[in-house]
């Protein structure tokens, strides 16, 4: 039967592929990469170089595809069904892939940016593809760094505080208010910078973007002093490579 690797890649550093990742980039046979176009041309060549650094040549092969476009102008009501519009046309994908391009007895693989089970949705399109019916394969999970954990470790801080609790949200959820019972805040898929409307609290933040990459960029302090550098060295980074992968902490000082 047809397997699949669904590998954690890390944030960009190939150092911090993980000894089981290499292993599983060993047992493939097949590597499928999803093309998001030429302004994002330089996460395919990353994981080229990966593949050059630890698999002997000529024992696989790498299969690309046009990943497909997703509405982002949509809002409110509309964002989940564009969602699902977009997973749903990956999982086509995903589908032809694995049926054309893997034999009955080989490996394929998936290579995912940071962790599999963190904001990302390689998973549930192949729980979607499995239950179609149409082509049958198992698959695995290896774990990744994600963009969180380097995030922190940049930074040199910890991911929460002793006995309190942390929570992981989009900028889209912080958009619609701070989180409840809680001071300590990861905030992913932020492209409009929603952190600046709490400059006006006791907040610092811990932003960085592109990170684990040679463009790597840190900013932390409290959110109003910050914000206008994070808001400049993202405009920046955006007008010279055509994509901003950003993330941030946001830690509350709570009153006394």
């Amino acid at each position: 039967m047809r397997r699949i690797h669904v590998i954690g890649i890390g944030a960009g550093d190939p150092d911090q592929l993980t000894l089981q990742a290499v292993k599983a980039l060993r047992d493939t046979d097949v590597f499928f990469v999803l093309d998001k176009g030429e302004a994002k041309a330089d996460l395919v060549e990353l994981r080229r170089d990966m593949l050059r650094t630890h698999v002997p040549e000529g024992t696989y092969r790498v299969v690309r595809a046009r990943d497909p476009e997703r509405d982002r102008s949509a809002g409110g009501a509309a964002y989940s069904p564009a969602v699902e519009d977009w997973r749903r046309a990956r999982a086509d994908i995903y589908e032809r892939l694995i049926a054309e391009e893997l034999g009955e007895d080989e490996t394929g693989a998936f290579l995912v940016w940071g962790d599999p089970a963190l904001y990302d949705s390689t998973l549930g399109i192949l729980e979607e593809v499995l239950a179609r019916g149409t082509v049958e394969f198992t698959y695995d999970v290896v774990p990744g760094i994600s963009s969180v954990s380097a995030l922190v470790a940049r930074h040199r801080t910890g991911l929460n505080r002793v006995a309190r609790p942390v929570q992981i949200t989009t900028g889209r959820r912080l958009a619609e208010g701070f989180p409840e019972g809680v001071d300590d805040v990861v905030v992913m898929l932020d492209a409009h910078q929603v952190f600046r409307q709490y400059a006006d609290q006791d907040i610092d933040i811990y932003w960085g973007a592109c990170i684990g990459t040679p463009d790597e960029v840190l900013v932390s302090g409290p959110i109003a002093e910050a914000a206008p550098r994070i808001e400049r060295l993202r405009a920046e980074l955006r007008e010279r490579k055509g994509w901003v992968m950003d993330t941030y902490l946001l830690r509350r000082h709570p009153k006394e």
